[in-house]
């Protein structure tokens, strides 16, 4: 059986940036479960994907618009420190923040000034070309419970919900 819509994928993956650095891995752990075609994944290596079966290993490079997007300047901005109120902000802190569309997005504290503090709303991976190793260990249809919810239930479709 092969990749397809609302078929259950179990694999292994290791992605690095374009440097070799391994930003994450499933070897040596659980694998990755998931419902193809509902958005789990990063675009790109969704694509990569169709078609492959169990048993299949394959190399690919993502480029970062087909990955976690390109990175975007305005979403750079200087707030008052006085938004944090008392809190202890330091470089590398992440928060939930409104944004001007009143959605809220995630952040990255990158600098902390005496009166204002530096975030950044992109993906940390933003913009970073990706190359995945992937081995597919399992495809099965999925059942109608995890269609109707969007996700798989685990490896074999009965995990509590």
């Amino acid at each position: 059986m092969s990749i397809q819509q609302n078929k259950v994928v179990a694999m292994h993956y290791k992605v690095t940036d374009p440097q070799g650095t391994e930003l994450d891995s499933s070897f040596g752990g659980d694998p990755l479960v998931f419902l193809y075609g509902h958005g789990s994944l990063i675009p790109g290596l969704e694509k990569a994907l169709v078609d492959k079966a169990p048993g299949d290993t394959f190399n690919a490079t993502i480029a970062a618009a087909e990955a976690y997007g390109e990175r975007h300047d305005q979403l750079i901005q200087s707030v008052p420190r006085s938004m944090f109120e008392s809190m202890d902000v330091e470089v590398g802190m992440r928060f939930r923040a409104a944004g001007p569309d009143g959605q809220e997005h995630s952040v990255i504290i990158v600098e902390v000034g005496e009166e204002e503090v530096v975030v950044d709303g992109n993906h940390p991976l933003s913009g970073i070309d990706l190359t995945f190793d992937v081995e597919v260990l399992q495809v099965r249809d999925a059942t109608e419970d995890e269609i109707a919810h969007g996700h798989a239930h685990g490896l074999d479709g009965k995990a509590d919900h």
